[in-house]
């Protein structure tokens, strides 16, 4: 049976999640609303919001869950070709955290592979707009010759980290800024990105399913109660990938 929550309920765990029997197995609970401590809550319990406009929050905890290991990101051999070509061209740049507006909404207009619409509805942009103004969320950013060509933005708490959406308005732009965020992940000791559903664009990187409960027994061992770390870009952090 589905939980219903209101703002002063708890978020039940996410091993009270619906099972894969159901019409909406990894559906944890519905109801409330969303603001930054509710968010931060949530994603300590391995739950995250997804939700169509018309519907109440829905809040999820898929099983299996698609993680990347940072230690094991995939660069192709284009891949490598391009980034080597992007970091010494002049004008190319990478970028956290200066566009964070501008890079949530290219997101929201992003299709998801395989759907007609975005994920982001306005409500859930607002929260995590609120929620980067706490320093919880970040983006990276992909700029060539002062416009932005692409860029993702990310979850973190403690030594977990949470890939969100990425988009690209030039070629290889998203797969940029992603191997920028592995690279100042594995800088910070953050062993692990959690990228929710399986894609067979993530498993392209070394992304892979994992059991719900191995995840929530990572995450229970990294997320902590740390302060907000600080995201800057380091050149230096481009040799974590070997290029």
């Amino acid at each position: 049976m589905l939980t219903w929550v209101d703002d002063g309920t708890p978020l039940p765990p996410a091993s009270s999640a619906l099972g894969r029997d159901s019409d909406a197995p990894g559906l944890v609970a519905a109801g409330g609303s969303l603001w930054p401590a509710r968010l931060e809550e949530a994603y300590g319990k391995g739950l995250f919001p997804w939700f169509s406009p018309g519907q109440p929050v829905l809040w999820w905890s898929p099983d299996p869950r698609m993680v990347l290991p940072t230690a094991q990101f995939r660069l192709s051999h284009s891949l490598r070709k391009t980034l080597r070509r992007f970091l010494r061209t002049p004008g190319s740049e990478v970028r956290f955290d200066t566009a964070f507006a501008q890079v949530i909404d290219a997101c929201a207009r992003t299709p998801r592979r395989g759907q007609d619409g975005s994920w982001i509805v306005p409500a859930l942009a607002q929260a995590y707009s609120a929620w980067h103004a706490a320093g919880r969320v970040h983006s990276v950013e992909t700029w060539v010759d002062g416009d932005l060509v692409g860029g993702l933005y990310f979850v973190n708490l403690g030594r977990m980290c949470f890939g969100e959406s990425m988009f690209a308005r030039r070629g290889d732009a998203s797969k940029i800024a992603l191997a920028a965020f592995v690279a100042a992940a594995l800088q910070r000791d953050i062993p692990l990105i959690d990228c929710q559903q399986n894609t067979a664009h993530l498993a392209t990187f070394g992304a892979r399913e994992i059991p719900r409960r191995e995840f929530l027994a990572h995450l229970a061992l990294t997320h902590g109660a740390a302060a907000p770390v600080e995201w800057t870009y380091d050149e230096s952090a481009w040799a974590r990938l070997a290029l």
